[in-house]
């Protein structure tokens, strides 16, 4: 869980998506709600949605992320994948892949302000 608060201007919340299973159906979320997201932002960095992110794992054992489209049409964030030296922005409600043997980060930018959420994954070959 991160342990800043919104107060911290500049901040960055790193959240590292550790011991995560390649079980196909497997399912990791990230936002705001604790009840249903096993990494949590802190409650008041509303540019994050209560289910802002979704990393699933196919049935082939590959992962994707995708970026939930929440209750606003428009996004108070934006998310890009980093991944290969190459960063790849995710459209809203949009699904990308996450390369087999590679590893990188995936990157919520606050619009409003320098905060930001990195997810670090490594995705076994």
């Amino acid at each position: 869980m991160a342990s800043v608060s919104g107060a911290d201007a500049g901040a960055t919340a790193g959240m590292l998506m550790a011991d995560a299973p390649s079980e196909p159906g497997a399912v990791l979320r990230v936002g705001r709600d604790r009840s249903v997201c096993r990494l949590v932002t802190p409650d008041d960095w509303l540019f994050v949605s209560r289910t802002h992110l979704e990393f699933r794992c196919g049935p082939d054992g590959t992962w994707s992320v995708a970026w939930v489209r929440g209750s606003n049409p428009d996004p108070a964030s934006e998310v890009r994948v980093v991944s290969g030296g190459a960063a790849r922005p995710l459209a809203y409600g949009g699904v990308a892949p996450l390369g087999r043997g590679g590893s990188g980060e995936v990157v919520i930018q606050d619009r409003s302000g320098p905060r930001s959420v990195n997810v670090g994954f490594y995705h076994e070959g």
